[in-house]
């Protein structure tokens, strides 16, 4: 990853196309148990997702990750994918319970081999590594002891990413400790649509601690493990919330999600200290002593870049009764992810959306990263995920169109564009995801691949997106938009 810093992207191409600067990263993205499968080979014991996906009722058809697009045999294929892709780098994460089964103790050197094998595969074909150490996968020994609420996991998650880092520090120089934290804690111990499937409010927000001190711990171990010149970051799925009127109620409104959403972590892992308001929207519940002398010094640790997860933007207002976090798109729960902000409301935003739901809306991504800029001055930033699912489907000659994705990339990639001619420093894009995969509570009802995936055979057939996004990467230059704009 160059680390140079960037102002202004250049001017449009002869093409008419939009250049994006010299030594930009082109990449993709996946998840250990999203693809992986093989849940218990080779010693892999089980994560959360493994026993709450098991769990009748919690994923749609009831599927499960024992198998997923079967990643674990089927690597060299994917890995081979990519390279006819073009990309330039390949963020993955590596499956906790895949290299240490029970969070604790020495590494199983069998499943730091794969990752062995795949870095090893990726470098010789020119495919930059990039490790994000948890994508959501706890040991569930851990989850048995307490899991995320409990500080102790912290501790636990800092020896594994030495661990990671003593194993493949000489191949990986990029590395990720978290990813979306928000979900683990919000979605999994809050309102319980993710793993493990918790619904208590102060788990959740001390949950968030917890995740938010494994980073800080992980990081210096990282740095401690790993050669000079290694880049470490941490991945968030930013929120980028607007209010539905400009009433001073939604203003509030907005306030107060922003701070569960956004500024829990962007505090302490960036600015040094939990906002004071958030702290007092959440005062009901707790009084945060599980928050001790040190620990947000521990936590803002120097960052090489920061990950920037972007899907759609968030639409609130204040309502009159609790309970109307239902509407929020992260899933049907009778359970708020949202402490203290039981009196909003979440709203469509209005245009196309996505067969998740989502609205299309390409601004928000924008919004987000001037914002982050303002924030946060001189912090690098990578798109570490964003795309789309659709109803994506195989034609009779075994070719699968997707101009809907191709549509909602070229309008992100174009925000992406316009936010470094802004002056945002934007290091790179990861779509999401290279593999129609396992969607967590959706199982595999929802296709976000560039990739199509044939589950009762596992055939790959690259989409249309995926010859159209290795053009952007091997040219470094957004064509014009079907309908002939820039």
């Amino acid at each position: 990853m160059s680390s140079a810093p960037r102002t202004t992207a250049p001017a449009p191409d002869s093409t008419g196309g939009r250049a994006f600067p010299p030594g930009f990263l082109w990449g993709t993205a996946t998840a250990a148990y999203q693809i992986e499968g093989a849940a218990d080979i080779d010693g892999r014991t089980p994560s959360i997702w493994d026993t709450f996906s098991r769990t009748p009722g919690k994923v749609r058809n009831g599927d499960t990750g024992d198998i997923a697009t079967d990643h674990y045999h089927r690597w060299r294929e994917d890995v081979a994918i990519m390279a006819d892709l073009g990309v330039g780098a390949y963020r993955f994460s590596i499956s906790w319970p895949r290299v240490q089964p029970t969070g604790r103790g020495p590494a199983l050197q069998k499943g730091l081999d794969f990752y062995r094998r795949l870095t090893d595969e990726l470098l010789e074909k020119g495919i930059q590594p990039v490790a994000t150490l948890y994508h959501w996968d706890l040991p569930q020994d851990l989850e048995d002891a307490g899991g995320w609420p409990q500080r102790e996991t912290s501790h636990r998650f800092a020896d594994y990413a030495a661990l990671a880092a003593e194993a493949l520090g000489d191949r990986v120089r990029t590395w990720t400790t978290l990813n979306e934290p928000w979900c683990s804690a919000f979605l999994g111990y809050g309102s319980g649509v993710h793993a493990p499937g918790r619904t208590d409010q102060v788990a959740a927000l001390r949950a968030a601690h917890h995740l938010n001190l494994g980073h800080g711990l992980a990081v210096q171990a990282l740095r401690s493990g790993t050669p000079a010149g290694t880049k470490v970051s941490v991945t968030l799925n930013l929120h980028h919330v607007r209010p539905l009127t400009d009433s001073a109620e939604d203003a509030d409104a907005v306030r107060r999600i922003d701070g569960v959403a956004n500024r829990v972590f962007t505090g302490p892992m960036l600015q040094g200290a939990y906002p004071a308001d958030t702290l007092a929207d959440t005062a009901h519940l707790t009084d945060w002593s599980f928050v001790r002398d040190g620990d947000t010094a521990e936590i803002g640790q120097p960052l090489d870049f920061l990950g920037v997860n972007y899907y759609t933007p968030t639409l609130v207002s204040a309502a009159a009764e609790a309970g109307a976090h239902r509407s929020d798109g992260h899933g049907a729960s009778p359970y708020s992810p949202w402490p203290g902000g039981d009196r909003v409301a979440f709203h469509l935003p209005p245009g196309d959306t996505t067969a998740m739901g989502w609205a299309v809306d390409p601004s928000g991504l924008y919004d987000l990263l001037l914002r982050v800029r303002d924030d946060v001055p001189g912090l690098p930033l990578m798109i570490t995920e964003n795309g789309a699912a659709f109803d994506d489907y195989a034609g009779p000659e075994g070719e699968v169109r997707d101009p809907g994705r191709i549509g909602y990339l070229h309008g992100h990639l174009d925000a992406v564009h316009r936010a470094i001619a802004a002056g945002v420093d934007v290091r790179g894009y990861f779509l999401w995801s290279l593999l129609d995969n396992f969607e967590w509570g959706y199982g595999y009802s929802k296709r976000f691949g560039a990739v199509y995936v044939d589950y009762p055979t596992g055939t790959r057939i690259p989409k249309s997106s995926a010859r159209w996004y290795a053009e952007v990467a091997r040219n470094n230059v957004l064509p014009p938009a079907a309908d002939g704009t820039s």
